[in-house]
């Protein structure tokens, strides 16, 4: 090669890597001014000015933590709302939304996060694991007359998700309109074949599009982890099963699957029907109106629709569990498949269990993903200096369930687990109760599951191997985008 080839090289390069170098410390002062945390900032502005070629990819894939559009979406479709009411006098009126008034700050507290009240006059169903939740989601699909909204995050064409499909492909023959909306990140592997049969049929069914949007272009991180199924707007599903054979407790590798959903039937649903009607609108840029009436009274509990997610102006998932631990006099019980919460959350439960609350932690034995198991580790050693936080994990099988339990009074069940991805990158619904029949079959849930546990401790972390622990210390690195 010759000199001036070489030189010709050199100065493409210099002048490329001057470029790149701008661009990352132009990104590096819009990590310091929007990452969450100091130490966020600091990590990512110093590593996108020392290492650019590969920070910075990196940065423009997991390190934004705002999902950019979606608010502004939801104000231009909230203006056509008003706009489609106004002029369609055949609607029939919402009536107020209404509960039985408590002045208690936890409730309101929950509201606030929410943006609507508790309601009252629901039934609810606990469904424990996924043979009683998709028979008795199949069967509400069945009964259906007018229209079936469907939102998971992972939905697999095969077994569970062929029978689905074909009960809806039933359905959509009889003249049922249906909307399914999925989430493309958890549906990557989703044959396209399994979603063009549906829209043939004259399914409507749409990606959530986590990529759409100003700033979202390059972004993998942010996931619709809702699992819905709204039937005719008086009864909804949610809880933690997606749509697969695994949630059946036909995986191989990791047996018997452990979850649970719950049915709501009352005023309730029109929260969940609310919130799809967003997330459509955002993937779709299409506003329905399927049904502006309240649901009928069918049952006594109270129960609210709190949807979060990354376009909240409050970090409203975390915030829900740290106030339900604060307001836990008696106990706080809580499972999840993933541990891995930021320190707000750590030190409420530490004062929880110093003031007396009978804290307990439900994890899985089994990991379905390596490096959020490891991390967990970690952030239960976090807990290890205030005695009396009792932790279980669970052996017959695969822990994947969503549910707390705090006191006899307040109970949550949903799709967000206690970590990162759900506080602050995920879009999550969890369903509020406050009735203490429901919370009684909670508690007995707990118990049942209790004794399918082996009780450890918060310091497992320390009775591991050093080679062990480094591996979690260095998980634990990567928790915010876990």
């Amino acid at each position: 090669m010759e000199s001036t080839d070489v030189q010709f090289l050199l100065t493409l390069f210099s002048i490329t890597y001057t470029c790149i170098e701008l661009v990352a410390i132009a990104t590096a002062v819009r990590a310091v001014r929007d990452t969450r945390t100091p130490q966020g900032s600091i990590a990512w502005a110093i590593s996108l000015v020392t290492f650019p070629f590969i920070t910075l990819p990196l940065y423009w894939i997991f390190g934004r933590r705002k999902f950019h559009g979606y608010v502004e979406a939801m104000r231009v479709g909230e203006k056509r709302f008003r706009e489609m009411v106004r002029n369609r006098h055949d609607l029939p009126r919402v009536r107020a939304l209404s509960a039985r008034h408590r002045p208690d700050a936890p409730r309101c507290s929950f509201e606030h996060l929410a943006g609507i009240p508790f309601v009252g006059g629901n039934e609810l169903e606990l469904l424990v694991d996924g043979e009683a939740t998709f028979e008795a989601v199949f069967k509400s699909i069945e009964s259906a007359r007018s229209y079936v909204l469907l939102q998971f995050f992972i939905v697999r064409a095969e077994g569970l998700g062929t029978r689905l499909r074909d009960l809806l492909l039933g359905k959509a023959a009889q003249g049922v309109q249906i909307k399914f909306l999925y989430d493309e990140i958890g549906c990557h592997d989703t044959p396209a074949d399994f979603w063009r049969s549906m829209s043939a049929a004259g399914i409507e069914v749409r990606p959530f599009h986590t990529r759409r949007g100003r700033g979202n272009r390059f972004q993998l991180n942010f996931r619709n982890h809702r699992k819905i199924v709204i039937v005719d707007g008086h009864t909804a599903f949610v809880g933690g099963h997606n749509v697969g054979d695994e949630y059946l407790g036909l995986s191989k590798k990791l047996g018997h699957w452990r979850d649970t959903h719950l049915r709501i039937s009352g005023p309730a649903v029109l929260g969940v029907r609310l919130s799809f009607t967003k997330d459509w609108y955002w993937a779709t840029r299409e506003l329905y109106v399927q049904d502006l009436s309240m649901p009928k009274t069918v049952g006594k509990a109270d129960v609210l629709t709190l949807a979060t997610g990354p376009t909240d102006n409050l970090e409203a998932c975390s915030l829900m569990f740290i106030r339900a631990i604060n307001a836990s006099k008696k106990r706080f019980w809580i499972a999840s498949p993933y541990y891995v919460p930021d320190s707000a959350v750590t030190k409420a439960l530490q004062l929880a269990s110093m003031r007396g609350v009978d804290v307990r932690i439900m994890l899985p034995r089994k990991a379905d993903h390596l490096l959020v198991y490891l991390a967990g580790y970690s952030s239960l050693h976090d807990l290890s200096s205030v005695p009396g936080i009792r932790v279980y994990r669970y052996m017959d099988g695969f822990l994947h369930e969503k549910v707390f339990l705090a006191d006899d009074e307040l109970a949550g069940v949903g799709t967000a687990n206690l970590d990162n991805r759900s506080f602050r990158l995920n879009f999550e619904m969890t369903m509020l109760v406050e009735d203490r029949a429901f919370c009684a079959q909670v508690e007995q849930m707990f118990l049942a599951d209790f004794k399918r546990c082996v009780e450890t401790d918060t310091d497992e972390y320390a009775r591991k191997s050093v080679t062990y622990q480094t591996a979690v210390k260095f998980a634990r690195l990567l928790s915010p985008i876990l």
